[in-house]
């Protein structure tokens, strides 16, 4: 639900359930036959592909030498930036435990309120007990991909408790009562047609227009009551600082500094890998994250914040939230974090380059996963979020050609992530290792039994030729459907003779 105010109608939201990833493989179908959606985000791909190459050139792989110099330039310098950020991305989770605490502490005598919570029902109810404490009906939010990955917005619902998104995107998705397509551009797959009908239909007093510039600003004046009344303001966080115990929030709306400013009380909730041992790692990682999401050099807005407002002292502070609380959340990183294999997942500063580049995700968009964070990112974070079981799909949605890997800022080497999932969905751990949530649940003992037959019959070169000799005799015996193989493809079938038949028969062997 939104917020119910004289500005804006209140929208019932589907459920963030409403597509499964378990149906990932059908709602890929879905998304190929809708020839809009393949337009829509095959021009926006390109287009964000372009803005990123200006600073970091292309993702072609390497260049000639005789290419030009500022291509070369641009690739030397995102190469160095990379290793940079990498280095400090992989030190930062070496000394997670201790970094963790050493935050807590700092925010804690800086007059944070730090919340732990295992699991989204954990992070839920602590939002709860917050906005009963202080009679809040309502809540404003910045753009923050962990509360979707909570469900935030409907598990306040269901108390009566209402969260408005102030972040333009998220607020046309959530008047659209759908997920975020994207986790840079939530709205990346709506056309202006259709934003329009959405803030003429649910907007009182606005009229249907096509023009951007009048849509933004009447987003922009509805969304500024929302502030003013809110009680509540919610944020996500981009980096965590142990040494200064800060909060950095990066943007470009203004809208994260609206909701963690105006309301008495903000609420900030990210996930535990977030944090970084000093002020100066923030650098790097704050120059990767802007030039590979959006193209920029800088955003418009950087915040770092320190603490609700200080009170006491010979200069109390006039504005900023009273209250200041943080909710950092686990919900199966940890399992990430306890794997050395899987521990590289959690390096992700969420830019949506790997998204970007990506030949899948530009064909079926963000909706069809079924889940919080969609394209390669997500099919190597998911798993660890909601087990492998609904998500057993999702690592197979990969042609591996390394297109995510080789852009990734932080280095996470993502096409071998997605093959160890792919791994881990079909067969127990490994002795002397935990095994992941939902770990073996593809298992098919048809498929292993095809796959036993197969090696022993490759092992054999009796056996081999045997088969081969009469799997050609019996050809005709072949079926016209072949499970999965044939929907796409012509049946598979024998040859009459072997290749070393053949050769042997024309005196070529």
């Amino acid at each position: 639900m939104r917020m119910n105010t004289p500005h804006t109608k209140p929208v019932h939201e589907a459920p963030l359930t409403f597509v499964d990833p378990r149906h990932f493989k059908a709602n890929t179908q879905v998304a190929v036959d809708d020839a809009h959606l393949r337009k829509s985000f095959r021009s926006a791909m390109d287009f964000l592909q372009t803005k990123r190459a200006a600073h970091f050139g292309t993702a072609q792989g390497a260049l000639p030498p005789d290419g030009p110099a500022e291509v070369r330039d641009a690739k030397t310098a995102f190469e160095t930036l990379r290793r940079q950020g990498e280095a400090i991305r992989q030190y930062s989770l070496s000394k997670l435990p201790d970094l963790l605490e050493q935050l807590d502490a700092q925010l804690t005598a800086r007059g944070v309120q730090v919340h732990w919570a295992s699991t989204p029902a954990e992070a839920n109810a602590l939002f709860l007990a917050i906005a009963q404490q202080h009679g809040a009906r309502g809540m404003v939010k910045g753009k923050s991909m962990v509360s979707e990955e909570i469900e935030l917005n409907h598990r306040m619902a269901e108390h009566g408790i209402t969260c408005l998104e102030s972040d333009m995107g998220e607020y046309i998705v959530q008047l659209a009562g759908e997920r975020p397509s994207h986790i840079i551009m939530p709205a990346i797959h709506k056309t202006k047609q259709q934003i329009a009908e959405l803030f003429a239909q649910h907007i009182p007093g606005t009229s249907y227009t096509e023009d951007v510039d009048e849509l933004i600003a009447t987003g922009r004046r509805v969304l500024r009551h929302e502030f003013r009344d809110a009680k509540i303001g919610v944020s996500g966080v981009n980096f965590l600082v142990a040494e200064t115990g800060s909060l950095v929030l990066v943007e470009n709306e203004g809208n994260g500094r609206m909701c963690t400013t105006v309301p008495e009380v903000h609420i900030a909730i990210t996930g535990i890998e977030k944090v970084v041992e000093k002020l100066e790692h923030v650098l790097p990682l704050y120059a990767l994250l802007t030039r590979s999401a959006t193209g920029q050099a800088v955003t418009t807005y950087l915040n770092v914040i320190t603490g609700p407002r200080r009170v006491q002292g010979e200069a109390p502070e006039l504005d900023g939230p009273r209250e200041l609380h943080l909710i950092l959340l686990d919900n199966g990183r940890s399992q990430a974090y306890r794997e050395a294999d899987f521990r590289p997942t959690l390096q992700c500063i969420r830019c949506g380059a790997c998204m970007n580049h990506c030949p899948v995700y530009a064909r079926i968009g963000g909706l069809a996963y079924g889940t919080t964070y969609p394209g390669p990112i997500g099919s190597i974070i998911s798993p660890h979020l909601m087990g492998l079981d609904p998500t057993q799909d999702l690592p197979t949605a990969s042609s591996l050609c390394g297109a995510c890997g080789e852009v990734c800022p932080v280095g996470i080497p993502i096409p071998e992530l997605l093959m160890q999932l792919r791994h881990a969905a079909k067969h127990e751990a490994e002795p002397g290792h935990a095994p992941l949530a939902g770990q073996a649940s593809a298992r098919d003992w048809k498929e292993e039994a095809a796959w036993k037959t197969w090696a022993k019959l490759s092992s054999s070169p009796t056996l081999y030729r045997n088969f081969v000799g009469l799997a050609g005799r019996l050809s005709w015996l072949t079926p016209p459907w072949q499970a999965g193989w044939t929907a796409h493809r012509t049946p598979l079938k024998p040859a009459s003779q072997s290749l070393r038949a053949r050769l042997k028969g024309a005196g070529l062997e």
